[in-house]
């Protein structure tokens, strides 16, 4: 199984803070603590988000991540694409990371930060996902943050850059929560555009279990299976968490009632490895 979003490290952004507690403790303690829901979720590997804003020496804000990853088989940064910077020195920073191999994807935190996916800013990173073969995420939908605008996360503006960019493999988080049928249609038309379904539920394993959290999983459920057959498209829907917003087990329980029995190994990992091109 294949978890392809989750968060190591705080994202660091406008009024999100830390996100969880845990993600201000020591690598290792967060290593710990994340290998251990990987074994009893039997995950296999994880992809994490990097952190924004982070100085020239981290572009793509994945040092803390690398730093926990040799504690955590499995575990595999996702650059952050910051659209404030524009600056041909930190781009050649960003192109010899992605030359390395190092990160899996590159992310644009849609709505917390207030650029729109056509952004002239946001051009050199597509061209550089195409050039490296790695996927480009869109936080989509919802926020976790006042200060955020919804206008700039809302899944139809991945539409134009899809268009424009046809050689990039688009992802937008969250299937556009809660425009999960304008993100199902996004699917629909454009082939290089796919979608994961972390952080649709979040709490802790209680609120999972509550009658409150089951009538919620329920509702979230419908959506999801209307999203995949309006889509026609169950071949680009992946599965994430955003752990620690979620804990793991509960999550997969969720997505596992959600998803049609016969979509269960696309979803879990093999989309996956034909998205990211894993081996």
């Amino acid at each position: 199984m294949i978890d392809v979003h989750i968060h190591a490290v705080a994202p660091n952004l406008p009024g999100t803070g830390n996100l969880a507690p845990l993600l201000r403790e020591a690598p290792e303690k967060v290593a710990a603590e994340l290998r251990r829901e990987m074994q009893t979720a039997g995950v296999a590997q994880v992809f994490a988000m990097g952190a924004w804003n982070t100085g020239a020496d981290d572009p793509l804000g994945i040092n803390r991540t690398l730093e926990i990853a040799p504690f955590v088989p499995g575990l595999r940064p996702i650059g952050i694409a910051d659209p404030t910077r524009t600056d041909d020195e930190h781009f050649r920073r960003v192109e010899l990371i992605l030359a390395s191999g190092v990160v899996v994807a590159l992310k644009a935190y849609l709505g917390y930060l207030h650029f729109e996916p056509a952004h002239a800013n946001y051009r050199r990173y597509y061209e550089l996902a195409a050039k490296y073969r790695i996927p480009f995420m869109f936080h989509t939908g919802d926020t976790y943050s006042p200060q955020a605008k919804l206008k700039f996360s809302h899944p139809l503006g991945v539409d134009e850059v899809a268009v424009d960019h046809p050689d990039c493999r688009f992802v937008m988080c969250h299937l556009g929560n809660p425009w999960m049928t304008d993100a199902a249609e996004v699917i629909y038309k454009n082939v290089n555009v796919w979608t994961d379904l972390s952080g649709l539920m979040v709490g802790d394993d209680g609120a999972f279990a509550s009658e409150e959290g089951r009538e919620a999983m329920t509702e979230l459920a419908h959506s999801i299976q209307r999203a995949i057959r309006y889509s026609e498209r169950p071949n680009r829907f992946v599965y994430g968490t955003d752990w620690p917003l979620a804990p793991m087990t509960a999550y997969r329980e969720f997505i596992k009632e959600a998803i049609p029995p016969e979509h269960h190994e696309q979803v879990f990992e093999e989309n996956a490895r034909v998205l990211f091109r894993l081996r």
